[in-house]
């Protein structure tokens, strides 16, 4: 296994934002973010490409969302 910065859930980050769209996958195991260190991806919000560990608490224009899963319909269509 690789190298791995692990941060805590108040770092914010691009990554760990639902408007980035940069490469990146969940450890399933971990349930964590995980991105290469040179990972760069477009931010939907302010146009332009970011690094995915750019911090973005002192950005005054950030429209910062949590990243979570999306929700899973009932089964059985609820009829």
């Amino acid at each position: 296994m690789g190298e791995k910065l692990i941060l805590p859930a108040e770092v914010k980050v691009c990554a760990t934002c639902s408007y980035w769209d940069g490469e990146r996958q969940v450890d399933e195991e971990m349930k964590l973010v995980v991105v290469a260190d040179e990972c760069q991806g477009h931010c939907l919000v302010q146009e332009t490409n970011k690094p995915a560990l750019h911090d973005v608490r002192q950005e005054c224009d950030c429209i910062w969302e949590d990243l979570g899963p999306d929700e899973v319909p009932p089964a059985g269509g609820g009829q």
